[in-house]
């Protein structure tokens, strides 16, 4: 007890001794010398201490108020060791995501574990010196994550461990993110700084490859397609192309598109940017909204030979030529009488082929493009070449496999005693999918599966004979046409025929005139009696 006591009366005076030399220290040490006495100071200490940290502050020191991206990789990253390790947790909704995000709070410590070495995290705050009012946090509180690791770890640390926490950060922000769908706002000629490019909402569209009617073959061929592609980043670095795959989706239409890119969207939890050709102005605001979208996207184009005037452009160019010095003059007296008409759009073929493929179309990386059309022979063949549209998928009308899918969906049935019948009327008759979707739906609470398919069946069997009876009216038609067409040929060779004759009798009339019957007679006389005459001269004789 009485060496307690003597400790306690030794330390004291010591701790004294040693706060006023601190404080003197502070006072009227001079600053110039502070810089050398601590330099030395941590390399002593670094001497000793066996571990190194490095700093990862919120803000960019050079940004304009915003969050540092390393920052907020590594706080997704650690939020999964937070709710499991940390004594106090902060919770966040970070900005389009779907759910609470749970961090450590300030001067809490969590452990990670990398290829059997052991890393610790720290979370701190650095407080000002001075009260300060401030708009933005950065000013008078600082908050950083502190790695601390053996220096023994270095070179995997700063090599590997790093851009492992930092892509694994960004992978969960993307999946935990709220998807979203753009569409382009009007370019009206105002590119201030402001101006948005694109407008957004939620993306909540419930189609997935599993309610798409389609062949399951097909089907797995395309999601195999998506999954393969979504996994080849470094692949097509190698091959030297951008990561970007084009899809070119066509049939009639109540096929499925539309559900088709909603769908891919789910399976590969992309944003979908729906981009309206008509409402932007030239081909240089179409490099700006292709600058404004994100990577994990799917840029959707649909029915493309209705949104502009792309298809076979070049093919008509020599036909517009002859026709541009009178067509220039029936547009200015247009514009004459509608002064206030607003402009079309100038987007050309060519900078839409630059938009798929060129330079630009590399920005962002890890994204589809998609076009639509219900007549694709009607595209320019440079527009859906292979390498702009790298997959041609045909969606066309319902097969027995797509109803299947579909009863099941909206029937929960997977057989029935009508299924036989339905299966011979769809392989004699063609209908979307959409029609077969629509009667298979209850329209009531009364009705069940047994009426619903009842009523597809004559739905199919009126569809059947709607195609009979347009088919015998194209017969018709086509014979008719045969028939005019046979009539016309007759017409031109009687034609033909009569002009011959009027040119016969033509040439007839003007041998004629060049040898009238009176003239010949005369000669003819003249020359028999000139003959008597001679005879009878020779008689006389």
């Amino acid at each position: 007890m009485m060496m307690m006591q003597d400790v306690w009366t030794q330390l004291g005076p010591t701790i004294a001794t040693i706060m006023f030399a601190w404080t003197m220290y502070q006072n009227y040490f001079p600053h110039e010398l502070r810089g050398h006495i601590r330099r030395y100071t941590d390399k002593l200490v670094t001497y000793f201490y066996p571990y190194m940290h490095i700093i990862f502050h919120e803000y960019e020191t050079d940004g304009w108020f915003e969050r540092s991206k390393a920052y907020v990789a590594i706080e997704r990253y650690l939020s999964k060791n937070s709710s499991t390790q940390a004594k106090r947790l902060k919770a966040n909704v970070v900005k389009d995501g779907q759910s609470l995000v749970l961090t450590m709070d300030d001067h809490e410590e969590v452990t990670d574990e990398y290829k059997g070495e052991k890393v610790w995290w720290i979370s701190s705050q650095q407080i000002a010196n001075r009260q300060t009012i401030s708009w933005y946090p950065r000013e008078d509180e600082k908050r950083y994550f502190k790695l601390k690791f053996h220096r023994k770890n270095r070179e995997l640390i700063t090599a590997s461990y790093l851009k492992y926490v930092l892509d694994e950060g960004k992978a969960i922000s993307v999946r935990e993110r709220q998807r979203k769908l753009y569409t382009n706002n009007k370019g009206d000629g105002g590119y201030g700084y402001r101006r948005r490019m694109w407008s957004q909402v939620v993306f909540e569209h419930p189609s997935t490859f599993n309610t798409l009617a389609m062949e399951p073959n097909k089907k797995q061929e395309i999601m195999d397609d998506l999954q393969t592609f979504s996994k080849s980043k470094d692949y097509y670095a190698k091959i030297g192309k951008a990561w970007k795959r084009g899809y070119l989706l066509y049939g009639p239409p109540g096929t499925g598109k539309s559900s088709m890119i909603a769908a891919m969207a789910n399976f590969l939890q992309y944003d979908v940017y729906d981009l309206e050709l008509t409402a932007v102005k030239d081909n240089t605001e179409l490099r700006k909204l292709l600058i404004d979208t994100t990577s994990k996207s799917i840029i959707v184009i649909e029915d493309i030979d209705c949104s502009l005037d792309l298809t076979g452009q070049r093919e008509k160019k020599k036909d517009d030529k002859e026709e541009e010095v009178k067509d220039e003059k029936d547009a200015v007296k247009e514009k004459m009488k509608n002064p206030e008409e607003k402009k079309q759009s100038e987007v050309t073929l060519s900078g839409l082929l630059n938009f798929i493929d060129g330079l630009w179309s590399a920005i962002g990386g890890e994204r589809l493009i998609v076009f639509t059309t219900n007549f694709v022979e009607k595209l320019d063949p440079a527009l859906i070449r292979r390498g702009r549209m790298d997959k041609h998928i045909v969606l066309s009308y319902c097969c027995f496999d797509s109803f299947k899918v579909l009863a099941y969906n909206y029937l929960d049935t997977e057989s029935h005693d009508h299924f036989p019948e339905i299966r011979r009327l769809l392989g004699e008759t063609n209908i979307t999918p959409a029609d077969v979707a629509e009667n298979l739906m209850p329209k009531s609470s009364k009705e069940n599966a047994n009426t619903c398919l009842e009523r597809l069946i004559k739905a199919l069997e009126n569809a059947k004979e709607e195609a009979k009876l347009k088919a015998e009216e194209e017969e018709r038609e086509k014979a008719k046409k045969e028939k005019e067409e046979k009539n016309k040929e007759a017409a031109a060779e009687e034609a033909k025929n009569t002009d011959k004759v009027n040119e016969n009798g033509k040439s007839n009339s003007n041998i004629v005139k060049e040898n009238p019957e009176g003239n010949v007679a005369k000669e003819n006389g003249k020359s028999e009696n000139n003959g008597v005459k001679e005879n009878g001269d020779v008689s006389k004789g």
